[in-house]
């Protein structure tokens, strides 16, 4: 049963991705929301025969106060028959609805809306290019990731299991009283139009302080996230005490933001219940009064008092319903400033993957400032031949990763084109771009998964004959196999940690080279490939390396300037440009930019005012 229910909804179905999602809140939801259309009318369906079975057990119930003023063996003769069939069903058909309302919602609806909104969000924040990243806290994203799915979920669980019913319910008590006498109806509507006003009152303010306050646990998540995911830093500088101040300022204003939405809530709950107070003396007293006059039964009294004390205990119910409802869709319009961003770099309409022949790179034109009018690069012209090495050297800011991070079109370029055998990067796939280029960041920062995960990230399709080979060719096999994590887990099968935390810089650097090795693309961007390497292990891998580079088209930024020094040609930037080339010798006996560092090196260095 309970497998049936939670399979009515796949949450991982097709559906159409688009760029640009809906930023308004309900046509937000309305899209996640889609796959349960039939399911939510259903669910509203059953919610409002649960409340009816309510009121009319209530009715009933002040109809036996009546019957029972009468002989009971009168009363057994004429009504047996229907008092045990009302037993049977308050026995079996009412539970039995009650079960299928509760197994929609609990089962069917808030375990799979939950999943597909965190599935699809996360889908579409994986889509977002680098900058975009580099732009927030990776904590405040995933805490966005996080809390929206439960807050959109009980969104949906307040609509159906309290605002439907209670409206339902509402709807039939006072029809119920109009039956009874149409009188009683006075101090219900009179109450109703008060508890309206609360309502809105709390609501117009519940939304935006609801919002306050989850703005604020974000902002602590990222701080607390920034502080943990840089700790050594933290204690490398012995900054405990500033790294508290700055989450105590943080979690302070969380303190306040949240001080201000519960006063709203004691507010609430004070004048709620004078307004009870006057529901129930107003209802009760008024049946009292009009059976005094003999206009009511004692059943009707009783039911009316039964309906009352009944709408006093859901009231509070309700009106926390209505209000956790309000602050949880705050919670999801808070997360939608993540969730429901634009893609800012998108495949063309028409792209096609990219259909690599011989690896030949131009740049035409190219410029890119990051939305400055300075820095990035200006007007830069540059083929590369097919399989031909490049070195690149500049100062700091010269514009040398920026070249690589175009290349690898983690951003799209103010002017000019970047083209790979004569095709513009912005009209193929990126997928099918970066699948044909193999990086090593200076940065060999890995996932907190086994040595085994990370090197076959470089190709998941490889054998284990190939991953260990690659791990050889780059000189990690021997240390791999003398790992072990705290779980037990040894050799490959170790976890490294995360952003490989639990290796030295000279591990990781050999586990990145063993993963780009493994993925053997045509194209190789090198960013101090060996820079974390000690010199026993550079000169054992130097061979393996230059291994790497033939037949591929290389692009290799380096500090050292004897790693490059064997490349075909060497460019030297400054300021965005490219201001010489050539190779080793052509541009030592042109006593510029090249010369001058070489000069100023200290074992193979650039001077670091004078480097990136």
């Amino acid at each position: 049963m309970f497998r049936f229910f939670e399979n009515l909804i796949d949450p991982y179905c097709d559906y159409v991705e688009s760029d640009t999602p809906p930023t308004r809140l309900w046509p937000f939801l309305r899209d996640y929301a889609q796959p349960f259309k039939r399911i939510f009318w259903l669910t509203a369906i059953m919610s409002v025969i649960v409340a009816a079975i309510e009121i009319g057990l209530i009715y009933y119930m002040g109809r036996v106060v009546d019957l029972l003023s009468g002989e009971p063996a009168q009363v057994w003769a004429e009504y047996g028959t229907e008092l045990i069939v009302l037993a049977v069903l308050i026995l079996t058909v009412r539970p039995a609805l009650q079960l299928f309302d509760v197994l929609l919602l609990n089962n069917t609806i808030l375990p799979n809306f939950g999943t597909l909104i965190r599935w699809r969000a996360h889908k579409h924040v994986l889509r977002q290019s680098v900058g975009w990243f580099e732009n927030d806290f990776a904590g405040r994203i995933a805490n966005r990731i996080m809390q929206t799915p439960p807050a959109a979920g009980e969104v949906v669980f307040q609509v159906f299991d309290a605002i439907t019913f209670a409206l339902a319910y509402l709807i039939g008590a006072a029809i119920l009283l109009m039956a009874a006498d149409p009188r009683l109806l006075v101090p219900l509507v009179i109450w109703f139009g008060l508890y309206a006003l609360l309502t809105k009152w709390t609501v117009k303010r519940v939304g935006p302080a609801s919002k306050a306050a989850s703005d604020a646990r974000s902002t602590v998540t990222g701080r607390v996230v920034d502080s943990y995911s840089n700790i050594h830093s933290v204690k490398m500088f012995a900054h405990h005490n500033r790294e508290l101040s700055f989450a105590k300022e943080a979690i302070e204003g969380t303190r306040k933001t949240f001080q201000a939405e519960m006063r709203i809530y004691t507010i609430m709950d004070a004048v709620l219940v004078t307004l009870n107070g006057l529901l129930i003396v107003g209802v009760v007293g008024w049946g009292i009064a009009l059976w005094m006059q003999g206009s009511a039964s004692v059943g009707v009294v009783a039911a009316a008092t039964a309906l009352t004390l009944r709408l006093n205990a859901m009231t509070g119910w309700i009106m926390w319903a209505l209000t956790t409802f309000f602050r949880q869709l705050g919670v999801v319009a808070e997360g939608m400033e993540t969730i429901a961003q634009p893609i800012d770099l998108v495949d063309a309409a028409n792209a096609e993957p990219l259909r690599l022949t011989e690896g030949k790179i131009e740049l035409r034109n190219l410029s890119h400032h990051y939305g400055r009018e300075a820095g990035g690069l200006d007007q830069i012209n540059l083929t590369i031949r097919p399989g031909e090495k490049i070195g690149l050297i500049g100062r700091s800011g010269a514009g040398k990763s920026t070249l690589v991070k175009l290349l690898l079109r983690f951003y799209d370029v103010d002017r000019g084109q970047i083209l790979i055998d004569g095709q513009d990067l912005r009209a193929v796939t990126q997928d099918s771009l970066r699948s044909h280029i193999g990086m090593v960041q200076q940065d060999s920062s890995l996932l907190h998964r086994s040595v085994r995960d990370n090197i076959l990230y470089g190709r998941p399709d490889a054998t284990e004959a190939e991953m260990l080979g690659a791990a050889s060719q780059a000189e990690a096999h021997e240390f791999i196999l003398d790992l072990e994590d705290p779980q037990g887990r040894s050799g490959y099968d170790a976890h490294v940690g995360e952003r490989g935390v639990k290796l030295s810089g000279g591990q990781r650097q050999r586990v990145t080279l063993a993963r780009v090795i493994l993925k053997d693309a045509p194209i190789l961007l090198l960013d101090e490939a060996t820079s974390a390497l000690d010199s026993e292990v550079e000169a054992a891998i130097q061979d393996t390396l230059y291994g790497m580079m033939q037949g591929k088209t290389v692009i290799a930024i380096a500090h050292r300037l004897s790693t490059i020094a064997q490349m075909d040609r060497i460019l030297v930037m400054d300021q965005g440009r490219i201001v010489e080339e050539g190779n080793h010798s052509e541009l030592l006996g042109a006593q510029g930019l090249y010369s001058q560092f070489w000069a100023r090196q200290s074992g193979g260095f650039l001077n670091p005012e004078a480097a990136e």
